[in-house]
This record gives C-alpha cells, structure tokens and sequence, in this order.
C-alpha cells in the first residue's frame, strides 16, 4: 500500500526536524502555489496519467482474460467482474460502476498477482495494469 502523501510530509518534516532543525524544514517545504498558476481539473490529470499499451505487446495471459471477458466468463476468480471502484483516481472520472475489474493470472504465483484488466462501459475500453492499481495503460487493438 502506497503512503499518502500527505504521511510523506509528516515523515519529512520530522526528519529534518531531527537532523537539520528548523533551516532544513524550511529548504524541504513546498513552495506556494503561484497565484496566476493555472487550474487543472482531476479528470484532465486523470486522462494524461493513462498511458496506453499494443494489444501485441500484453503478457498471454492478458489475451486469456480478455478472451474470457469476450465470452462472459467463466472467471478463475469470485472478484472477477466485480465494479472497480478507480479510487487510485488514475482513469478518467467516471459514476461508480463503470468500470469492472478481471484477474490477468500471473504464474508462478500463489495469489492473483497485481495483474488486471480493468473494462470501461465504452466499446474496447480496456486498460491494463501490471502494477496493482498504481498505473494502467488503455489497450490499443490495432497494434
């Protein structure tokens, strides 16, 4: 599980308080926000965070969950299918149940692996993670 920032900043501050006292809290502090600094929405930062992938170059084991998903199943897994709720916020906005999440197996291991296919409602909108939710590139079926 990922630290939230916001722990990071915590850690941080103690640390420099510690080692450097108050002239390293002050060096490590973010600087303010600019006032003529543009706004950018959740969504826009959500849509450029997506990268995107060839179908041709998924791990097989992708092409077995997508050929399951094709054909409605049977899933190797009860989660199989279940709504993914996006709360990473990586894919662009969407209500909840949208987007729905698939197991892409991983040998060797002993669990599900950090491997998913995660479906969007719109045709052939499948985004790949090998990373347990910390990225995901959208498929790209005519590569």
């Amino acid at each position: 599980m990922k630290t939230p920032p916001r722990f990071l900043s915590v850690a941080a501050l103690a640390a420099a308080l510690l080692v450097g006292g108050p002239t390293a809290v002050a060096a490590q502090a973010a600087p303010a926000p600019a006032a003529s600094a543009p706004t950018v929405s959740t969504a826009t930062l959500s849509a450029d965070s997506v990268g995107s992938i060839c179908y041709s170059d998924l791990p097989s084991q992708a092409y077995d969950t997508l050929d399951l998903i094709a054909s409605d199943g049977p899933f190797p897994y009860s989660q199989d299918g279940t709504v993914f709720q996006n709360r990473e916020g990586i894919l662009p906005s969407e209500p909840t149940g949208y987007y729905h999440e698939y197991t892409v197996i991983t040998p060797g291991s002993p669990t599900r692996g950090a491997r998913r296919i995660v479906t969007g409602e719109r045709s052939q909108e499948d985004y790949y993670t090998s990373d347990h939710y910390a990225s995901f590139d959208l498929i790209d079926f005519s590569c």
